[in-house]
Formats: C-alpha cells, sequence, structure tokens
C-alpha cells in the first residue's frame, strides 16, 4: 500500500492559484488590448480632425472657427495623453500580472516534482516489497521441497 503525498494539499492550492493568477492574466491582456484599442481610436480621430481643421484653414475660416478646431484639438490630446498613461499602467499590470503567474507555475512545477518523487519512492518500496515476498515465497517452496525429498 502507497503513502499519499502529504504535500498534496499544497500542490492543489498552487494549481488553483496559478489558475486564478492565469485567469487574472487573461483579464489584464483584454483590458490592455482594449486600451490600445481606444488610443488607436483617439489618434485616428485627431488625424482626421487635423485633416479638416487643415482644409478648412486652407478654405479660409474665420478666427471662432480656428479657437474653436484649436480648442478641440488641445482638448482631443489631453484625452490621446490619459488613455496613453492608461495604457502604460495597463502594461506595468499586465506585466506584473505575467510575472504573478510566472511564480505560481513555478511553485506548481516544484511540488509536481516532489509528488514525481515521492511517487517514485513509493514504487521502489513496492517493488521492493514485492520482491521480498516473492523471495519469501520461493525460499518457502524450497524448504518444503527439501523436507519432502528427505522424507
Amino acid at each position: 500500500m502507497t503513502n499519499a503525498f502529504p504535500l498534496k494539499p499544497l500542490l492543489d492550492l498552487s494549481v488553483t492559484r496559478m489558475d486564478d493568477a492565469a485567469r487574472r492574466l487573461g483579464e489584464l491582456i483584454a483590458s490592455e488590448q482594449e486600451g490600445a484599442r481606444k488610443l488607436e481610436l483617439l489618434r485616428n480621430y485627431r488625424a482626421e480632425y487635423q485633416a479638416r481643421f487643415e482644409e478648412a484653414a486652407r478654405n479660409g475660416i474665420g478666427p471662432e472657427a480656428w479657437r474653436n478646431f484649436s480648442a478641440f484639438l488641445a482638448r482631443i490630446d489631453e484625452a490621446i495623453a490619459a488613455q496613453l498613461a492608461n495604457v502604460d499602467q495597463s502594461r506595468r499590470r499586465t506585466a506584473a500580472g505575467q510575472q504573478a503567474w510566472l511564480a505560481q507555475r513555478n511553485k506548481v512545477k516544484a511540488f509536481d516534482t516532489l509528488q514525481k518523487r515521492h511517487e517514485a519512492g513509493e514504487a521502489k518500496k513496492e517493488a521492493r516489497q514485492e520482491q521480498r515476498m516473492l523471495d519469501e515465497h520461493s525460499a518457502k517452496r524450497h524448504r518444503d521441497r527439501s523436507e519432502n525429498e528427505e522424507s
């Protein structure tokens, strides 16, 4: 009979934590991608609005329209700067999440290695026990034959 792996609860906990870290990392990656998508949309919108502004300026616009275009471009630039900061922060969170997942994965690997060693040791013990029983059985049969031949 083999002994159970004594660290099995810790292995199971590590696997659960690794799965949680992987799920969290997936969420962080999705959030980072969404933030980058929004940043790209803002940049594209700014480029389109800038082109409209330049076209209007070529065709001649008044000072009020010029101020409105300039003010709106400034607000878009602020939004782009804020979104860029969000994307940078999101990238840092994703990197931290990846490190957390790697740390959990390494723990699982370590416990898994210990479990395999334990199982190998238990298999060796079991094999030695079976060999001992076979040897005892063979010795008993040999003794019984010897006793029968002497009689």
